[in-house]
Order: structure tokens, then sequence, then C-alpha cells
């Protein structure tokens, strides 16, 4: 890894966000390795790579690589672009179209034909990340037991993609693997905290997703689980959040250190007793306070 400059406002971003995982990704970002070997480079989990590259933009030191601008608007192609791109059997767009149409299992519209056209003409993908994205769509939509993805659904992915910069293969694998794992482990949360089989809503998967990407144990979250349940009666999910939260921004994300650096509010409010009854300097000045008010009175 070559030498890296920073300047006197990046090393402040970076000693003030208390993530040593987000210093080492941008030190090796910023040495313009390649982003689609870093999780192998770095020795970093998919929750580490997620809970990093988040700190990282909320310190406004993750910005997408610098691609080239893209039109002000989206051409608005005709049935002539249409055959001039499939003109040759041969042609990329002429061996997309058949994937696509074989994968979704149907024959392409028109429309459909022009919003694939986009994708390597417009947003400048390569034919064969749009491959990868298709059967990720596919795959995403199959894993949650519902239809095959209408082509809406697959352009909006395809900005995401377009925006983020996953327009390498090596970059569109990286991603596709990432979501697969994100995927995996909120069905194993979800079954440790004993959801039945309904379809998550949106909120609640935001839930799942935040808490991974915080980077806990699934040990630290049925924990967080069980201290919602004992103090409220039920499982509730922006109780729990609030707990989450509060471990995270302490930094506690296992249950050691949530046992050594985190005390529960019944064991605060009692730890008075437990030290033979005696008071803090704060607590007797109230108590004297207190008194000389009654005789005040």
């Amino acid at each position: 890894m070559q030498s890296v400059m920073l300047t006197t406002e990046e090393t402040r971003k970076l000693l003030s966000c208390s993530c040593p995982d987000a210093v080492a990704l941008y030190l090796y970002r910023k040495s313009k390795q390649p982003l689609e070997t870093a999780l192998d480079a770095l020795h970093f989990t998919v929750p580490q790579m997620v809970a990093a590259t988040d700190c990282l933009r909320q310190l406004g030191l993750w910005e997408p690589a610098v691609k080239p601008a893209l039109q002000p608007e989206k051409p608005s192609y005709t049935e002539t672009d249409l055959r001039e791109a499939m003109k040759d059997n041969r042609a990329e767009f002429s061996k997309l179209v058949g994937e696509a149409q074989r994968r979704l299992g149907r024959t392409l519209s028109t429309e459909e034909l022009k919003t694939l056209l986009s994708f390597t003409d417009y947003l400048r993908l390569p034919s064969e990340v749009v491959g990868l994205l298709l059967n990720y769509c596919i795959e995403r939509n199959r894993r949650k037991g519902i239809r095959a993805p209408s082509m809406r659904t697959i352009e909006k992915e395809a900005y995401h993609w377009a925006d983020e910069g996953i327009d390498t293969i090596e970059a569109a694998c990286f991603y596709v693997e990432a979501q697969r794992r994100l995927f995996s482990r909120v069905q194993q949360l979800r079954l440790m905290l004993q959801l039945d089989t309904r379809k998550l809503t949106a909120e609640e998967e935001r839930y799942l997703t935040s808490w991974i990407s915080m980077g806990f144990t699934d040990e630290a979250i049925n924990l967080a689980y069980e201290r919602t349940c004992n103090q409220t009666g039920a499982f509730k999910w922006a109780y729990m959040n609030s707990i989450l939260k509060s471990w995270h921004e302490k930094q506690l994300h296992t249950p050691q250190e949530i046992a050594e650096g985190d005390t529960a509010p019944s064991q605060r409010r009692g730890s008075y007793q437990k030290s033979g009854g005696k008071l803090s300097p704060l607590a007797k000045k109230a108590v004297q306070r207190a008194l000389a008010e009654d005789k005040e009175g």
C-alpha cells in the first residue's frame, strides 16, 4: 500500500470517530486500492464493512467514486435505436436481451427493451454487470417468496448501482455477496427473536439491518431482546432499538463488553445501597439542601 497524506481536517475527523475499522477503510481507499478487494484485504466481516462505511459517510469522508457525469436526462429511445443496438445477433446488447428474457421467463415488451438499453447506454453499466444485476434482483425476490421483479424494480436497482459506483464485475460480485450475507443474517435474527413466518414490514427489516450494521453479535442482540421483554413484558421494536443504540454509542457490541461497560437501570437505581448505603458527595449536598429548606420553612 502506498504512503498516504492526510489533511488536518481528515485527521481530526478520523480521530473523533472512535471506529478503528472506519480509519482502516479510509486509509485503504485513500491509497487508491480497489474497493472491491477491501473486504479480503482488511479481513473485514460484512457487518464491519457496512459499519465502517456508514461511519465515514456520517463524517463526510465517504464519497462515491468520481465518474463521468450522465446526461441531464435519460434519452428517449426509439424503435430505431433498438434495431441498431440489436442488428448484430452477436452484439453485446442482443446477448443481454436473450439473457434477460431467459432469466425473467418471458418476452420483454418494446418499452422494457428500451429500459434495458438505458442500463448500458445511459447508465454506462457493462453488459456483464447488468447480467449480475438481473440475477441479483430475481434471486432477491425469490428469497422473499415473491414473483419475478418488474423492469421498473430492476431499473430502480440499476440506478442505485450506478450511483454507488457498482460498475465492474468485481464490485458487483462484492455487493451481491454482501447483500446475500446480510439477508442470511437477518433470517438468523428472525429465528432468534422468535418472529413468525409472516413477511417482515419495511420498518422491521430496517431495524434488523441497522443492528447488524452497528456490529452487534447475535448474543448481544439476544441480550437486548431479553432485557426488552423483562422490562416491558413484551417484545417492542422501538424499546429494543433504544437499548442497542445506547450500547452502540458506548462502543459495546458483545455480551462481555456490555457486562463491563453498561449497567441495567434497576442496578443503577440501587447502586448506592450496594456500596454500604454511602451517599455520593452530590447526593449529600442534595440532602443537606433539602434539610436546610425544611428548617427555613
